[in-house]
């Protein structure tokens, strides 16, 4: 069983940065693809970034290309998300999850997920 936890969420200002961690258990970036999501209230579940095993291939949602950066270390079992140029559309629960399927951003690729962090930015 894969076990995420997300973590960096927070308050910030538009224009400000945020990093988000999302710890795994052993070996789990080895093995998924690992993807960030992210739901407002009222809102469907939209896939934001997505990376390989291998952390050659990745894929971001238009919404944050040239804004945020996922990345990984696998040796420390994290995946992150640096986000910049925060915008108060950015504003909502984050979730990292895991799938086997390569480089796509739709939840339904996907069979882990954690429990979020929670970004507001505000204008």
């Amino acid at each position: 069983q894969v076990q995420l936890v997300e973590s960096g969420g927070g308050s910030v200002q538009s224009g400000g940065s945020l990093r988000l961690s999302c710890a795994a258990s052993k070996y789990t970036y080895n093995i998924y693809y690992m993807g960030w999501f992210r739901q407002a209230p009222g809102k469907e579940r939209e896939g934001v970034a997505t990376i390989s095993p291998g952390g050659v291939g990745i894929g971001y949602a238009d919404s944050v290309k040239g804004r945020f950066t996922i990345s990984k270390d696998n040796a420390k079992n994290t995946l992150y998300l640096q986000m910049n140029s925060l915008k108060p559309e950015d504003t909502a629960m984050y979730y990292c999850a895991a799938g086997r399927v390569a480089l796509v951003l739709r939840p339904w690729a996907y069979d882990y997920w954690g429990q979020g962090t929670q970004v507001t930015v505000s204008s």
